[in-house]
């Protein structure tokens, strides 16, 4: 049975590794960890910036996924973004992130602001694709850009 809960803070050890893990699978870079770590813990204890939830089997963390906030002014509404998300190896293809989306989705519907649920992927990463689009997500045409800033202090805890 897959257990659904919002991340605590003795989940960013995990939360951290599975994102490097992420980011090495899916765009074949390393990233900082103590930068991804320090990332993970003010996420997860600022939950003004989105929240973390994570997947249990058996009591281990073998999943997660985040949500952002967006507002739209257009809509008079919040879209929350869903990011990060990662099932460990050994568990995909068994329910992870479909009960990991539901929940996320399950809160959305009951939450007044919440408008709808956006997210973003690689290109390339057809698996991914699939699972959305059986999830119902549609392509709405959008294409992302974005401009980063030199990191001004990455050890900011």
């Amino acid at each position: 049975m897959i257990e659904i809960r919002q991340a605590l803070s003795t989940d960013v050890e995990t939360i951290a590794h599975f994102n490097i893990a992420l980011c090495r699978e899916t765009e074949r870079r390393e990233l900082d960890p103590v930068t991804v770590a320090n990332g993970v813990r003010r996420f997860v204890s600022e939950p003004n910036r989105g929240r973390y939830f994570v997947a249990l089997v058996d009591g281990q963390v073998v999943g997660q996924s985040a949500h952002t906030f967006e507002w739209s002014d257009w809509r008079n509404g919040e879209i929350w973004w869903i990011q990060s998300v990662y099932v460990h190896p050994d568990f995909r293809s068994k329910g992870v992130f479909r009960s990991l989306f539901t929940h996320i989705k399950e809160l959305g519907e009951a939450d007044v602001d919440c408008i709808g649920i956006r997210l973003y992927m690689e290109q390339e990463n057809e698996t991914a694709r699939e699972s959305y689009l059986r999830l119902g997500f549609g392509e709405p045409g959008y294409v992302v850009f974005e401009r980063l800033f030199p990191r001004k202090d990455n050890t900011r805890p």
